[in-house]
Formats: structure tokens, C-alpha cells, sequence
């Protein structure tokens, strides 16, 4: 069979499964759009390739699958990186292919050249500069295999176009690379963890996404109610406990709430599951649960000990230990320590209004999620919108959820819920974001107009850069510099602009009536809701402080 570079790529994508890519294409690339007509593939032609980055994370967050994004040389690759970087910081497997100047122009500063095998070195788990199609049936597989394997994380592959263009002539196809099986525990282990828990008085579960990837949030929440273990969830291990839960104390860390942090202090064993104690959700790590042995459960050995020392580490499918400790514990009841958690939960969880003002987020937040029920999946973009959210929203499921959480990327919300939109069509794509966020990738609501997405976009306005000037109002002084959104554009006619339905509560006699309407509104919808700009974030760790310095409210 006589194929070209390009063409095998497409089929190579076929046997993977893939039938969704975004992107945007370029010179350097044309072969491979070239090849996209005829295949059952669907392109969805992005605004910006930042936006085909996200969109591709919202897909392999919502789904659990690698999921594929295209783009050409030069700024096409480079517009890429900070998405590539994002799903590097918080695991998602990405396969982002750009297309390169041919091979005789590389190094000669030819028109869109860049050395994109070495801007996307230290943001993937692995990349390639692929030199003859040939290359391309090992390639391919091997992407899925790495990018799917253990801890999951993004590859990139560049391929100059007289390779995308070169005929060869193969046999068969590979087969596709599938993920390699994940190291076991040991029984050894497995006693040494049971002993562990069993011995403990106050055990804590500091929940991870490592649950998450490894689909045993179920199990994860059987085994804490069968031992009575309470927990508290990093921020991108949100909704693996359902809200609400009595054992579950909600996120830890920069924004958590003040009853966690105590408990935390109190604990005697805390239990990391699918974790790497990143600095948000542990605060000043040497006084980071100072009575407490540590058992880390990760799947990633250069996690172990790089921030926080075990007293027991166990390098392991956290999926396995978890249902092993299920079936093999006896069941505990813990009666003190569970009312203790209790009583903090009832104490010192996230104050929430008494009454319903959309002018608050909170109720905001609450109220949304009243109106669009369960089956939604959540999406926010960075800021004070973010952290409201990750606190109050009521998550029932596990990758309901996502959220730009180690690079903290302004403009990821809107395309990552277009993603999610794609790949998961029977839910609403829900995106929280805020009038600085939004700013970012609002480009891509042409997109959710082209393909008439179940998109609805919460602005959530203060005309400030409001996580910025808190931390101005609170460490600086109040010497509020570059945060003012002064000229605030009006986001519902920018949204009808492009086609979707654009509402402002700010203009509404009736505001619960209007948000009601927008929310349920067919196809993309954009909703502009004013709030102060003197509403904050409470609780807040300060910025290398201990989490037990928590500040829970602004003094005057």
C-alpha cells in the first residue's frame, strides 16, 4: 500500500480512536488537512490555537482518553506551548502535532521556523522531530502508549512537511499503543498500609486527580466510610467525594476552609492518595501536618519525597492499593474523630449567605447550579471565580470537574468546556469565568456558535483583575496597580456578536428570571453577572505561610 506521511498520520489517528481533533492550520501543516477529508475524523477549526490546546484538555479531562490537537510552524506551534504546559502541570494526556518546514530548511531561520522540539522538551513527557514517514508507524502508537501510561501527561510531535508529503509504501498497519500496565503493590506493602491505618486514631485522606485517572473514586469513598476516615480533596481532586459528604471536609490548602486546616493540624495519619503536596494545597510544607506519619500512595516515583517525606511511600496504581485496602480492612468506626469532623464541618466550613442575592457569588454559584442540575460538567478559568467555585460548587461526580490548576492559566475555561461540549454532547458544558479571564480566549464562542454547543458562559464581572487585587488590598498596601479594568467591554453583545445569546443581569428588573432563562436557552450562551469589586476570597493562606495562618476575613 503506497501511502504518504500525512495520509498515515490520519489513519494512524483512526486506529486510536479518534474522531475529534482541533486545530488550526498553516503552511507548514496543509498535508495533514489534506489528508482530513475523507477520514471519519471531525476537525474543529479553532479561533487560536491556545484554544485548540484547551479544547483538546477539556476532551481528555472529561472523557479520561488522550485526546489530539493540530497546529502549523512558527507562532501556529508557539500560540501551542501554554497549553502543552497546562496539561503537563496537571496530568492530561495531550497529543499536540505541528507541522515544520521541511526538512532542508531546518536551522536556517526559514519563514516560520522554530526549533518547537525544544520549546516543547521540558513541557512533555516526551516529543519527537519526526525525519522520514517511516518513523511515523512507530511514532503514533508510541504517543498514545506514553502519553496514557502511569502518570499521564502530554506529548508533542513535529513533522517537517516533506515528510507529511513523502510516499512510502507499507505492508499493514501497527498496532495502536495502548497503555502499559501499572505497577502493583506488594503484599508487603499492603500489610505495612493496613498496619498503618488500623493503628491510627485521627487518619486524614488527602485526595488527589491521581484518583481521578485512575477511576477509583468510588472505591475511594467505600473505603473511607467502611474506616471512617474523613478527608479533604486537593483542588484538582475535587469531586471525587459527592458534596455534601459528612466525611469530607472539601479543598485544602491556599483557599480551604478554616475547620480543614484545623483537622489537618490534629491528624495523626494522613494518607496522600494520588497527591504531589504541591505548595497550594499544603502551604509552608515543614509545618504541613505536624503530628501526622505520612503513607503517600503516587504513581509517579519523582513525586516520593520531593516535597514532603513519607514515612511510608508506596510507588503504585493508587486505583489498586485503594480496592485492596477495601477488601482487606476491617471496618472501623472512629466515633470520636468522625463527630470531631463533624462538629468542624458545622463550625468552621465556607460561611454561605442565608439568602439568595446574585450579586454575591456565592449564592451566584449556588443558584447556577440549582437551575442546571447535575448533569452538567463544571469548567472555570483562574481567578477569585475559580476558588468560589472549587469551595461551594456541588460536585456529585468525579471529572464534573476541571480546572487550570498548576499553571493557573487565565483563558483556559471557555475552550476547555467547548472540549468537554464535544466530547461528552449528552451535558451541559458549564464555564465559570471572570471579565479578566474571559478576555483571554472569548474568541472561542464563534467556535461553540459554528457547532451549536450546549456552552453556557457565567461571567462573573467586577471590572478588576479581583485574585490580583486582593492580594494588592491585602500584602500591598491596597496599591492597586494594573488591575482596573476601566473600559470593560460588554460581554453579552460581544457574545451575540459572534452569534451565541448574550444576557446581563446588570440589566435585568428580574434577575433570577433572567438567569433562569439564559440558563436554559439552547446552543452557546454568555451571561454577564456585576458584582462589587470589594468581594474576596475568604479563608487565605498568605503566600508561604503556614495553612494554620489562615486569614478568614478582611479586618477593617
Amino acid at each position: 500500500m503506497k501511502i504518504s506521511g500525512a495520509q498515515l498520520v490520519i489513519k494512524l489517528l483512526e486506529r486510536q480512536g479518534i474522531t475529534q481533533i482541533a486545530g488550526l492550520p498553516g503552511g507548514a501543516a496543509l498535508p495533514l488537512y489534506d489528508a482530513l477529508p475523507g477520514s471519519n475524523i471531525k476537525h474543529v477549526l479553532t479561533r487560536h490555537e491556545q484554544g485548540a490546546g484547551f479544547i483538546a484538555e477539556g476532551m481528555a479531562r472529561v472523557s479520561g482518553k488522550a485526546a489530539v490537537c493540530f497546529a502549523s510552524s512558527g507562532p501556529g506551534a508557539t500560540n501551542l506551548v501554554t497549553a502543552i504546559a497546562d496539561a503537563h502541570l496537571d496530568s492530561i494526556p495531550v497529543i499536540a502535532i505541528t507541522g515544520q518546514v521541511p526538512s532542508s530548511m531546518l536551522g536556517t531561520d526559514a519563514f516560520q521556523e522554530i526549533d518547537t522540539f525544544g520549546l516543547m522538551a521540558p513541557i512533555t513527557k516526551h516529543n519527537w522531530l519526526v525525519r522520514s514517514a517511516e518513523e511515523l508507524l512507530e511514532v503514533i502508537p508510541a504517543a498514545f502508549r506514553i502519553a496514557t501510561s502511569g502518570r499521564p501527561g502530554p506529548v508533542a510531535i513535529d513533522i517537517p512537511k516533506d515528510v507529511q508529503n513523502q510516499i512510502i509504501e507499507i505492508d499493514e498497519f501497527p498496532a495502536p499503543g495502548e497503555a502499559m500496565p501499572l505497577p502493583q503493590p506488594t503484599l508487603a506493602q499492603l500489610k505495612e498500609m493496613e498496619a498503618m491505618i488500623a493503628k491510627a486514631e485521627r487518619p486524614m485522606l488527602m485526595v488527589g486527580a491521581g484518583v481521578i485517572q485512575s477511576n477509583s473514586s468510588e472505591a475511594l469513598v467505600a473505603l473511607a466510610e467502611k474506616l471512617n476516615i474523613p478527608a479533604v480533596s486537593t483542588f484538582l481532586g475535587l469531586s471525587v467525594f459527592p458534596h455534601g459528604h459528612e466525611l469530607h471536609l472539601g479543598m485544602l490548602g491556599m483557599h480551604g476552609s478554616k475547620g480543614n486546616n484545623i483537622a489537618l493540624e490534629e491528624c495523626d495519619l494522613l494518607i496522600g492518595a494520588g497527591v504531589r503536596f504541591d505548595d497550594r494545597a499544603t502551604g509552608k510544607i515543614s509545618e504541613f501536618c505536624p503530628q501526622a506519619a505520612v503513607l503517600h500512595i503516587e504513581i509517579d516515583r519523582s513525586e516520593i519525597g520531593k516535597l514532603k517525606t513519607p514515612t511510608l511511600a508506596v510507588h503504585a496504581d493508587v486505583g489498586a492499593c485503594i480496592k485492596a485496602l477495601l477488601t482487606n480492612c476491617e471496618p472501623q468506626q472512629r466515633i470520636e474523630w468522625v463527630s470531631r469532623i463533624k462538629w468542624l464541618n458545622e463550625n468552621h466550613g465556607i460561611p454561605l449567605p442565608t439568602k439568595q442575592d446574585l450579586s454575591n457569588p456565592y449564592s451566584l454559584i449556588k443558584t447556577v447550579a440549582e437551575i442546571v442540575g447535575d448533569n452538567t460538567n463544571v469548567h472555570t478559568d483562574v481567578g477569585q471565580h475559580q476558588m468560589w467555585t472549587a469551595q461551594v460548587y456541588p460536585f456529585v461526580r468525579d471529572r464534573q470537574w476541571s480546572s487550570s490548576g498548576g499553571l493557573g492559566t487565565m483563558g483556559y475555561g471557555l475552550p476547555a468546556a467547548i472540549g468537554a461540549a464535544l466530547a461528552d454532547p449528552e451535558r451541559m458544558a458549564l464555564c465559570i469565568s471572570g471579565d479578566g479571564s474571559i478576555m483571554m480566549n472569548i474568541q472561542e464562542i464563534d467556535t461553540a456558535v459554528e457547532h451549536n454547543l450546549n456552552v453556557k458562559v457565567v461571567v462573573i464581572n467586577n471590572s478588576r483583575l479581583g485574585l490580583v487585587r486582593q492580594q494588592q488590598a491585602l500584602f500591598y498596601q491596597e496599591n492597586f496597580a494594573a488591575v482596573n479594568n476601566k473600559r470593560t467591554a460588554d460581554f453579552a453583545l460581544m457574545a451575540q456578536a459572534m452569534g451565541a445569546n448574550g444576557f446581563d443581569l446588570g440589566k435585568a428588573t428580574d434577575p433570577l428570571a433572567m438567569l433562569t432563562e439564559a440558563l436554559n436557552t439552547p446552543g452557546p450562551v454568555l451571561i454577564n453577572v456585576p458584582i462589587s469589586e470589594d468581594e474576596m476570597v475568604f479563608p487565605m493562606v498568605p503566600p508561604g505561610a503556614a495553612n494554620k495562618d489562615l486569614i478568614e476575613e478582611r479586618k477593617a
